[in-house]
């Protein structure tokens, strides 16, 4: 499933947040947001995942979900948002549990989400136990299990310390590598975007408006973390946006 951002625009109250987006995501690629503090990045995700609508513009969407498919859209967030008294499978079971499938079907949908995160050995495990990048694969499990066409993940290693986030990126790789996923990713973070985006876009200040789309050719499965190329990638990056950064930092600081 496509989707095409057409104009989008919005604002709240008197403060302008986004202009004129205009953006295709095309099916099976990895899109990633990033830009300045406050320039409307998940907002602009909350509207692809009709959490929110554009006071102006429109998302469309463009082709049929995956077969199998239980939710078209489903979100991955910065703080796992786990039920801490649920076991690990029952927090991927919890995905499925609105969609009344037979037992056998749950489960073994379960049990193919919890073999691709490498939690099969985790599943009555709770919350308290798992480290944080277990916590995010399971997170991660629970989005899969509803074989969605569309993954928005907000941030969502962020909250990791840099080894942790390290194998988390070689874990997503690895997921996609073996079954690609459609994904917008939202991050701060330039090393995730270039190493896991086909294409990035970077916001301006607010009000965010799209000031470049990079893309990068080289599978996902080829790039690693000392990669000079992605290196060179990630200054240009920082190139376009570091002015903007810190005017929004001191904006923020402000206020």
């Amino acid at each position: 499933m496509d989707i095409r951002l057409d104009g989008v625009s919005h604002r709240y109250g008197d403060q302008e947040v986004l202009r004129d987006i205009r953006l295709s995501i095309p099916a099976g690629q990895i899109l990633c947001l990033v830009g300045p503090s406050g320039c409307g990045k998940s907002t602009l995700l909350r509207m692809i995942g009709g959490l929110e609508r554009p006071e102006a513009g429109r998302v469309l969407t463009a082709g049929s979900p995956p077969e199998g498919c239980l939710n078209p859209l489903t979100y991955i967030f910065q703080d796992f948002a786990l039920l801490p008294w649920r076991t690990v499978h029952g927090n991927v079971s919890l995905a499925l549990e609105d969609h009344r499938l037979p037992k056998a079907r749950a489960e073994a949908i379960i049990a193919d989400v919890l073999a691709r995160t490498r939690l099969s050995d985790f599943a009555n495990a709770l919350p308290r136990q798992l480290s944080g990048g277990m916590k995010q694969r399971v997170a991660i499990a629970r989005a899969l299990a509803v074989n969605p066409a569309v993954m928005l993940m907000d941030e969502p290693l962020s909250a990791l310390d840099s080894q942790t986030r390290e194998l988390l990126m070689d874990d997503l790789v690895a997921l996609w590598t073996r079954r690609p996923f459609t994904a917008v990713y939202v991050t701060h973070n330039l090393a995730e975007a270039v190493r896991l985006g086909h294409r990035i876009v970077v916001l301006s200040r607010r009000p965010g408006q799209v000031r470049e789309v990079v893309e990068i050719d080289r599978p996902l499965a080829e790039r690693r973390h000392d990669d000079p190329e992605l290196a060179a990638v990630q200054a240009r990056l920082w190139g376009i946006m570091r002015d903007e950064a810190r005017a929004a930092d001191e904006e923020l600081l402000d206020v």
